[in-house]
């Protein structure tokens, strides 16, 4: 048995009370009360129904599903003795053997990354950088695998409005490239972070308190497995933006997904919703194995990204500037 400290042991206790009184009203909420609350004032709840395997085919007649993901690490220390690589993968299920990879890195070290200036707050422009370079490769990515492949349709991993947000020009170019030649393009949220009910459920006086609740808190086990909730354009926080969501059950699993698609094809909202349900693993955790698939082929695990730097760093540049002080004591 580990010894707990009794101080840290209280302080966990201190949390569960917090959060107990924190969700007390959430969790005395009525299921059915809430699911016509959300019917009246977010979206019409809709059982979503798979695709038939003569749709499926059907889709790889007119050019199959592209795939997109990416993925970062690091070798180093602390700011800015470290170095990140960024990899980004599109993948066509009707062209397997024809993935499309980009790289890049960041390290606050090279000239041109800003540390030599002298950054007013480095920390917050190193986070800034980092997250926008791992959103470029990715519609970079995108972008070629559009041009070359000519999919039906595009699923990205997380919200759209993070790369008109974190690399506008080049997001606009994939958002032109999809229009342009009625490719549609999705974007597949595993983790949601809006509060669109919660905020609703207390300016309609049905939460007292004024604590922010999350989407993902509220429609925990609340959906039936297939149920599908489109966000109205009025009550959706993503429509000046330019794009339509909902939220949908994809898995037995209880948690819900999200979904976004460029608001010129939401159209295409429910046909899409459909695609995802039928591609997402029944007993899986929500997502649709294609992504999985590319998530895996994507990821820079530490023995890669070690191993490229060992092989072709400098000896010198690699102990001095990224080898930390706790890698030397378990090399």
């Amino acid at each position: 048995m580990y010894n707990i400290n009794e101080e840290l042991k209280d302080k966990i206790i201190s949390l569960n009370k917090l959060l107990l009184e924190k969700y007390k009203e959430i969790f005395t909420l009525d299921a059915n009360t809430l699911r016509e609350f959300i019917r009246r004032e977010v979206g019409e709840i809709k059982k979503v129904d798979k695709l038939s395997q003569e749709e499926l085919k059907n889709y790889n007649k007119k050019g199959g599903i592209l795939g997109v993901d990416g993925s970062n690490n690091r070798v180093g220390g602390a700011y800015p003795h470290f170095v990140e690589i960024y990899q980004g993968l599109a993948k066509s299920t009707i062209y397997g053997s024809k993935p499309i990879y980009k790289t890049d890195f960041y390290s606050p070290l090279c000239p041109g990354n800003g540390y030599e200036n002298g950054l007013e707050n480095p920390l917050e422009e190193d986070q800034s950088i980092r997250s926008k370079k791992l959103s470029a490769i990715e519609v970079e990515v995108a972008i070629e695998g559009v041009k070359k492949l000519k999919p039906y349709a595009v699923i990205m991993d997380g919200s759209l409005i993070r790369y008109d947000i974190e690399c506008h020009a080049k997001w606009q170019e994939l958002k032109r490239e999809c229009e342009e030649n009625n490719i549609i393009l999705i974007g597949v949220i595993k983790d949601i972070k809006t509060y669109i009910i919660g905020d609703l459920l207390v300016k309609n006086n049905l939460l007292s308190t004024k604590e922010l609740f999350y989407d993902r808190e509220l429609l925990y086990g609340l959906l039936e497995y297939g149920e599908a909730i489109e966000i109205q354009s009025d009550v959706a926080k993503k429509t000046k933006e330019g794009f339509a969501s909902l939220f949908m059950r994809s898995s037995l699993a209880p948690s819900v997904i999200g979904m976004d698609i460029l608001y010129s094809q939401r159209q295409h909202l429910e046909e899409m919703a459909r695609l995802i349900l039928t591609l997402t693993p029944k007993d899986g955790r929500g997502v649709p194995f294609w992504i999985d698939i590319v998530d895996n082929e994507v990821r820079i695990t530490d023995q890669l990204i070690k191993g490229l730097l060992e092989s072709y760093l400098d000896r010198e540049i690699l102990e001095k500037l990224f080898i930390s002080e706790r890698d030397k004591r378990t090399r």
